[in-house]
């Protein structure tokens, strides 16, 4: 159990690095990952059924103990991050899929990945877990929304079906994690230790299918994607902070809510874009994943040397 816990510590640790290598190998090697991108969409049901293991009811009570806390971040997730994507499609151009690509990962619920680099930056722990798994409760309903309103102009939206999609790729898994941990506890246990490592490889898989299938496309517009996205990552760091300060939080609240802002699911945005749009809008997220994994330590350092 012990070396299970620290494996997926480690893995967790040296995320970007897994997702670098293998989106390289992908690049060069695609015919090896394309078998796997017409299981992407299973593959992201792993993720959460590992998501739904790790739930207590101590989650749900935070938002009852701090709904303006809880509410604030909530709020901030799905206003920033959507915003600073479709101002950057209306200021640099860039191909409708690309466009699409990018709007969708910024109206995306938060990632698991928060949670660790909260836990990093000695940021409120508690609170960053609470708002990924409402903002993950609340996405069947807010990304297909958000993606309606920003993306259309782009490429068409079918945010019924894309509804259905969240419902099927995260609330059932979702929900079947947290059964599976009332009703076979023990065994959820072993799972729960597991899962983390698991969770961390399916999403290097997911990303480096979606590299092998837009190997092409990435040859030719490879740089504008990473720029664009690395500057929705930034800025989304930033105006993340601000809002934490403007909302009167305290520091290790104002850490959880800066990270929880700028960091996606990465993973689901791949799987949408893929199943909704094309592949090239898979692009977005997939690069997402790596710079956001990277800003992230970054700004853990930063706040450790201040506190420091």
């Amino acid at each position: 159990m012990a070396f299970l816990s620290q494996l997926a510590h480690f893995i967790g640790r040296t995320f970007a690095l897994w997702v670098l290598l293998f989106s390289a190998f992908a690049y060069n090697a695609p015919d090896v990952f394309l078998p796997v991108v017409p299981y992407i969409i299973w593959l992201l049901g792993v993720v959460m059924f590992g998501m739904g293991l790790t739930l207590s009811p101590s989650d749900f009570t935070e938002v009852v103990r701090r709904p303006r806390d809880v509410a604030m971040g909530v709020a901030a997730q799905y206003t920033v991050m959507p915003l600073v994507a479709f101002g950057l499609t209306r200021l640099v151009p860039m191909a409708p899929e690309i466009a699409a690509g990018v709007i969708l990962v910024g109206c995306c619920p938060g990632g698991t990945a928060s949670n660790v680099m909260t836990f990093l930056a000695k940021g409120d722990v508690a609170l960053s877990v609470t708002l990924t798994t409402v903002s993950t409760m609340l996405a069947p309903l807010l990304t297909p929304l958000l993606v309606w309103v920003f993306a259309r102009q782009y490429l068409p939206v079918d945010a019924v079906s894309m509804f259905v999609s969240i419902v099927q790729i995260i609330l059932l898994p979702l929900v079947l994690g947290v059964v599976v941990k009332l009703l076979l506890p023990r065994a959820s246990i072993w799972m729960h230790a597991a899962m983390p490592m698991v969770s961390a490889s399916v999403v290097v898989v997911i990303i480096a299918a979606v590299v092998a299938i837009n190997q092409p496309k990435l040859a030719q517009s490879g740089f504008l994607i990473i720029t664009v996205v690395a500057a929705h990552n930034a800025v989304g760091l930033l105006v993340g902070s601000f809002a934490a300060r403007v909302m009167g939080l305290e520091q290790p609240q104002r850490t959880a809510v800066t990270i929880e802002v700028a960091m996606q699911n990465s993973g689901l945005g791949a799987a949408l874009a893929q199943a909704h749009f094309s592949p090239l809008a898979a692009v977005p997220s997939a690069i997402f994943s790596v710079v956001q994994n990277v800003s992230g330590a970054a700004f853990t350092s930063l706040i450790r040397r201040k506190e420091a």
